[in-house]
């Protein structure tokens, strides 16, 4: 029998079956487990789960596999850190994961903060806008299919945006710190919930996603997990442009005639820069 894991605790694990949709809770074989089984392994069970099928990703911190969206989640308030928001997109690029940015509170939204978000990712990914707290998610709804997870910095809305799809508690909800303008983690199971043509998955990891592969990519490499500089790249003279200086770089004129965004452009020289200095030491 086949299945798709959707909960962990310890050595337990409970198993959607995909004919019946019935769930199942089962152990692992010595083997299996040996091996690591991941919240949205696709198994092969009959006792106890006896083979992992061939990942499509795999994420480390938190422990989640075969992720096919990540909704990166952002709002007025906390101020948006665009830099993080890129390195987000960098790892879907590199993990075979579809982007969305989505924009919570929209009801608190200035009409210039959303203008500046479709001018900098129009390119980028899609970009859906939502309120948790008027309950305006049905951009959000209608693109749940496959194993989708949440992502952003504390306080924008991940778990509000979760209880408002489910139109229950299946997170707990955090308060912002009006002091320092922060949320503070409130969740703490991996989970994966059915809904609609997909899974969301509950996670406390995602505001803490480990981004630490990004600043390990080679600086020749980071360009490459920007899909709107791709026709800009190809002008350039040097193939080993880094795109940072020089009259010949492709990207640098693309930004000078708006078409990269220079915020998009600030971003990468900011990563690049990052990846630079660790390869210093």
């Amino acid at each position: 029998m086949e299945g798709l894991v959707i909960k962990k605790n310890a050595n337990l694990f409970s198993v959607e079956d995909f004919d019946t949709k019935q769930i199942v809770k089962i152990h692992a074989s010595g083997k299996t487990q040996e091996s690591g089984i991941f919240v949205g392994d696709k198994i092969f069970y009959a006792d106890v789960i006896e083979k992992v099928f061939e990942r499509k990703n795999i994420l480390i911190r938190p422990p989640l596999a075969n992720l096919d969206k990540l909704f990166i989640v952002l709002a007025p308030s906390p101020k948006p850190d665009f830099v993080l928001i890129d390195k987000l997109i960098v790892y879907c690029q590199v993990k075979g994961v579809q982007p969305f940015l989505v924009v919570n509170k929209i009801d608190k939204a200035p009409q210039m903060f959303v203008k500046n978000i479709k001018k900098i990712y129009n390119k980028v990914a899609q970009c859906l806008f939502v309120s948790a707290k008027n309950n305006q998610i049905e951009q959000l709804s209608e693109h749940i299919e496959g194993i989708c997870a949440f992502a952003g910095q504390s306080a924008v809305g991940k778990s509000s945006l979760i209880n408002c799809l489910f139109s229950q508690q299946l997170a707990q909800v955090g308060n912002l710190s009006k002091k320092i303008g922060r949320g503070r983690q409130t969740t703490r199971l991996v989970q994966l919930f059915s809904y609609n043509k997909g899974y969301i998955a509950d996670t406390a990891g995602f505001s803490m996603l480990d981004l630490s592969f990004v600043t390990e990519l080679e600086p020749r490499e980071l360009s490459s997990y920007y899909p709107d500089f791709l026709k800009a790249r190809a002008e350039c003279k040097y193939r080993s442009c880094l795109h940072e200086s020089g009259g010949d770089c492709g990207v640098i004129k693309a930004v000078q005639k708006g078409q990269i965004s220079v915020e998009r452009y600030q971003n990468y020289l900011k990563i690049l820069k990052e990846l630079k200095d660790r390869k210093k030491y």
